[in-house]
């Protein structure tokens, strides 16, 4: 069974999906997100990167789904007054325990995250993942960069093919709240049999 620890972190609602190991840029401009980005660079803590279940990105408090993944600030730029770009690195999933909404429109969450996996090669029937995810990495160039390739990584692999393979955020979000390698390989092998990129 995964390991959970227990942590409070300000959610950030939006229309994507964000897997641990992914760059996820973002755009800040609203007071509650400006406020709650100074605090993370302040406290060297991570935000919560959750897809929006009702809502929209801006105004109102937005309702996320239950299972997000943290984000931590690995650059920042603020090129116009009021207006910041980040760079943020996705790391652990998490569970919201329980939310509040303060009174600037910024949730917060009691969450429960899913302890970083340890490599895992993967399943030698699963192979074809890995010649799927080399393509689709050719063939973004310049316009993908992940951290660091890893093909040896089960992990990183199915991660990385979420990101890449033109999913429905339905789709997205249902691997991410799937807790273990096993059924992540068998999940993404079997979106790749249905749209015809293997037959095995």
């Amino acid at each position: 069974m995964p390991i959970y620890t227990r942590r409070e972190i300000p959610i950030f609602p939006l229309n994507t999906v964000l897997f641990p190991g992914g760059i996820l840029p973002v755009k800040i401009f609203e007071a509650r997100y400006v406020d709650m980005m100074k605090e993370c660079l302040r406290d060297n803590s991570p935000l919560g990167v959750c897809l929006i279940r009702e809502g929209h990105e801006v105004g109102a408090a937005a309702l996320p789904e239950a299972v997000g993944c943290l984000a931590n600030i690995v650059e920042w730029d603020m090129p116009q007054l009021g207006i910041f770009y980040l760079q943020t690195l996705g790391t652990e999933v998490f569970r919201i325990a329980d939310r509040s909404v303060s009174a600037n429109g910024l949730t917060r969450a009691l969450v429960d995250c899913r302890a970083a996996e340890p490599e895992t090669a993967l399943d030698p029937k699963y192979q074809v993942c890995v010649e799927v995810l080399r393509s689709l990495i050719e063939q973004a160039g310049s316009n993908y960069s992940p951290n660091n390739l890893n093909y040896q990584d089960a992990v990183w692999v199915i991660y990385r093919l979420a990101e890449l393979l033109p999913l429905d955020l339905a789709l997205k979000q249902q691997l991410l709240e799937l807790e273990n390698v096993p059924l992540r390989a068998k999940f993404i092998h079997q979106l790749l049999k249905q749209h015809g990129v293997t037959n095995n």
